[in-house]
C-alpha cells in the first residue's frame, strides 16, 4: 500500500492552496488530490436573494434612500 498524507487547509488569496510539510522530500513527484467539501442545499432562502432574482430592481438599494424617500413623501403631504 502507497504511504498517504492527510493535510487540511484553506485556500489562500488568488485561489491558492499551499501544502507544506517535513514528509514530503525535495524533487520527488507527488499526485494531490482535492476534495471539496459537501456544501448542503438549502430549500431557505432570503428575501433579499429572492428579490434579486425578480425582473426589474429594487427601487431603493439601502434602507437610507428608502427613509429618505419616506420623508419627502410625507413633507409633500402637508400644507
Amino acid at each position: 500500500m502507497q504511504p498517504a498524507l492527510h493535510i487540511s487547509t484553506k485556500v489562500l488569496p488568488g485561489n491558492k492552496i499551499e501544502i507544506s510539510t517535513p514528509d514530503l522530500p525535495v524533487g520527488d513527484a507527488v499526485e494531490v488530490f482535492v476534495i471539496l467539501p459537501e456544501t448542503p442545499i438549502s430549500s431557505r432562502r432570503s428575501a433579499i436573494d429572492l428579490l434579486d432574482e425578480l425582473p426589474g430592481q429594487r427601487l431603493f438599494k439601502t434602507t437610507q434612500e428608502a427613509d429618505q424617500y419616506i420623508e419627502e413623501e410625507r413633507n409633500a403631504w402637508e400644507p
